[in-house]
């Protein structure tokens, strides 16, 4: 009879189980592997999507104005190679430095991914390991670089797949053709032609493994970043490679890392402060593209050489310096927001707001302008003024009395610039900044007259191209076009002139008073040999110093100071700041032609009222005047028209007046070398018609009872309704 089996132990019935759940559950995760990896195969694109490229980024060329390439942003690619143009040093080095198991995998290396898992364990934080070439394929073009597990079996399964749809040299082609090795170059050939000069077709030993120990750490190794860095790793790949037996020993001894020459890097100089202000505004002008596309600017590229240089050699030590120069339709020309891009991207130019000091008097002066108080030669009190026991002072001079107005904005005199602003109110003078385009917040306390309130640089050159353009807004742009690669337009500029600011004869006295400050005023430094139209700021301390201006369709606007607002020593408007207007716009108009400003635009009927008729003509006995008078017309008792009375004693028609002062004994004094509107007129050779004076002399506008029509309706255009 036979002997009965030995009753089970509960532990070796404990190992069984688990010897079965081990062997179920294999056969169940390979089931499901297998079933993933089919599906995975089903869902792959074909091979001639793959090597497409068409998700690594969009490729963004900013241009100049003259077509020239200012900066490529986003993914650069070179040729796509097959894998018999590939050269076999350069599939070597890959394989020995990422994958030296490539050839035998079938997808995943199990050696790795064991190595990786136990590091993780060790390190407690991320997991790590060795990712095939396949897995790195996978990666790069379906998954994120998010490091978990879940992560690593999704890039596993992948990489099967891949493994079972594409030959190892197909793999192999597409990882060489879309991995990125820094510098924006993606694939070998494009970081060939980036860090070599040439196709990636003809690299040797050393720049192959100068390429391929690139992948590891794109940012750390590019020679674009660390040139010694990248030939130091390209040693260890060599030595890898020897290893390996991709290359023999002597091989490796004659290579020479050292001696590759790499191409320097595109220098980050002043032309990114403009980049950086233009390519946010893609958002608001075109529609999301994930295609590449050409961005057609404004920017003048030997403006923009030479607006550095003179920011850089005329800014005091210490301290930083912008510049804006626009042409008459507002396109950007130059822009330079820094002395350094590389040092510091803060655009001072577009984002700093700093305070503008003497040349806000430009929103003064055109309020009190088209007000029609006051005409470039009125006279106007200098004398000192007190608001609610503020009292302003004027810098370095003492004025007191009247004094034409034409002096008082050549010279800066404070107490006028005051005066005026509380005689047509502060928020008039508000409202004028707003309108030409000050964009920050405006503080309506008398001081603002100086200049107290903060402004941007832009927008102050802006507000005084308007000046330049007759009264027409200027809104400043840099993008004139986007296209697309293949030249399609996505985006055009259209010129706008209907946005009329202020009357053309405002803009044309407001050109005199400005062409006054640089003709013998505190803008002197800033004559270039032609017409210019400027004004200089200055605040408390010689914190910031500013010169705007602008002559022959161009008008530029410089800064300078220091960014913790500190004084510097010296700083003044009419010193550096116009000096560096000086250098920029001697060199940047110098082959325009020269233009004139037209400074005689004919005012509104009512500024040249009471014409000469009614101011010279007989005394008003009190009657009303027929139609025919009140046109300048005059008859008999009968009605009968007749020839102009001669004038009475007392009233000289306006050609045999005397002049501003409305002296006789001084009009026949000897002549004085004094700054007066005859003395201005010779020195910038201009004829002028001598100008309408009411009985007192002020040059004011006369009281509403006063006034009378015109003389010659036809002539006097009315003004243009405002916006």
């Amino acid at each position: 009879m036979a002997r009965d089996a030995s009753p089970r132990t509960p532990l070796k019935r404990t190992l069984i189980g688990l010897l079965k759940f081990c062997l179920y559950g294999s056969v169940i995760g390979l089931i499901a592997l297998v079933v993933a990896v089919g599906v995975a195969m089903s869902q792959l694109p074909s091979y001639g999507e793959l090597s497409a490229r068409t998700n690594l980024g969009q490729t963004i060329v900013v241009r100049a104005a003259d077509g020239s390439v200012l900066v490529s942003m986003g993914p650069s690619f070179g040729n796509w190679l097959r894998s018999d143009e590939i050269p076999e040093i350069m599939k070597s080095a890959m394989i020995s430095v990422e994958d030296r198991r490539f050839r035998y995998h079938p997808g995943v290396d199990p050696i790795g991914i064991l190595r990786g898992i136990g590091v993780s364990f060790r390190r407690e934080d991320k997991v790590r390991g060795v990712s095939t070439i396949t897995q790195q394929l996978a990666r790069n073009i379906f998954l994120s670089s998010q490091r978990n597990y879940g992560r690593k079996l999704k890039e596993a399964i992948l990489a099967l797949a891949l493994e079972r749809r594409f030959t190892k040299d197909q793999i192999l082609e597409l990882y060489l053709n879309r991995v990125y090795f820094g510098g924006g170059a993606y694939g070998i050939d494009a970081a060939s032609r980036r860090f070599f000069g040439h196709s990636a077709k003809t690299l040797n030993l050393s720049e192959a493994a100068i390429i391929a120990g690139l992948v590891k750490a794109p940012s750390n190794y590019a020679p674009s970043a660390d040139a010694e860095a990248a030939r130091r790793r390209a040693s260890v790949v060599i030595d890898l490679m020897v290893k390996n037996g991709g290359v023999s020993a002597a091989e490796a001894a004659a290579a020479a890392p050292a001696n590759v020459r790499i191409i320097p890097a595109q220098k980050q100089n002043s032309v990114r402060y403009f980049t950086d202000w233009v390519l946010p505004q893609l958002d608001t002008l075109i529609d999301e593209t994930g295609q590449a596309i050409e961005v057609w600017t404004t920017l003048d590229p030997n403006m923009q050489k030479l607006a550095d240089q003179v920011v850089n050699a005329n800014t005091p030590a210490g301290a930083q310096g912008a510049l804006v120069a626009l042409d008459r339709d507002g396109a950007v020309r130059a822009m330079v927001g820094g002395r350094d891009y590389v040092s510091s991207i803060y655009n001072r130019a577009t984002q700093a707001a700093r305070q503008p000091g003497s040349a806000f008097k430009l929103f003064v002066y055109l309020a009190a302008l088209e007000a029609g108080n006051y005409r470039p030669d009125s006279m106007v009190s200098a004398d000192p003024i007190v608001i609610n026991g503020w009292s302003p002072r004027n810098n370095g001079h003492s004025f007191s009395g009247q004094v034409p107005l034409r002096q008082a904005f050549a010279q800066s005199i404070n107490t006028v610039s005051v005066r005026l602003a509380q005689e047509v109110g502060f928020g008039t003078v508000a409202d004028m900044a707003r309108r030409l385009g000050i964009t920050n917040q405006i503080r309506t306390h008398p001081s603002m007259a100086l200049g107290a309130n903060e402004v941007r640089l832009i927008d102050m050159t802006r507000a005084f191209a308007s000046v330049q353009r007759k009264g027409v807004a200027v809104t400043p742009y840099g993008i004139k076009r986007v296209t697309t690669a293949g030249g399609e337009i996505l985006y055009q500029q259209q010129a706008d002139e209907s946005r009329v600011l202020y009357a053309p004869y405002v803009a044309a006295e407001m050109t005199d008073l400005m062409q006054t400050a640089v003709m013998t005023g505190t803008g002197a430094a800033a004559q270039i040999g032609r017409p210019v139209a400027g004004k200089t700021g200055t605040t408390t301390l010689n914190k910031d110093g500013w010169f705007l201006g602008f002559s022959s369709g161009l008008t530029t606007g410089v800064w300078m100071g220091r960014d913790d607002s500190k004084p510097v020593p010296g700083l003044q408007g009419g010193r550096a700041p116009a000096r560096a207007f000086h250098d920029f716009m001697i060199r940047a108009v110098a082959n325009r032609p020269v233009e004139p400003f037209e400074t005689q635009v004919q005012a509104p009927t009512w500024q040249n009222e009471p014409d000469d008729d009614a101011w010279y003509g007989g005394a008003d006995n009190g009657q009303s005047q027929s139609p025919e008078q009140a046109q300048g017309q005059f008859v008999d008792p009968d009605g009968n028209p007749v020839a102009r009375p001669p004038a009475t004693d007392g009233d000289a028609p306006p050609a045999a007046r005397p002049d501003d002062r409305g002296d006789d004994e001084e009009e026949e004094a000897p002549p004085v070398d004094r700054l007066d509107q005859e003395w201005l007129d010779r020195a910038i050779n201009r004829d002028r018609a001598p100008p309408r004076r009411d009985p007192q002399g002020s040059g004011r506008r006369p009281p509403p009872a006063q006034r009378s029509a015109p003389a010659d309706p036809v002539e006097r255009r009315p003004l243009p309704s405002q916006p």
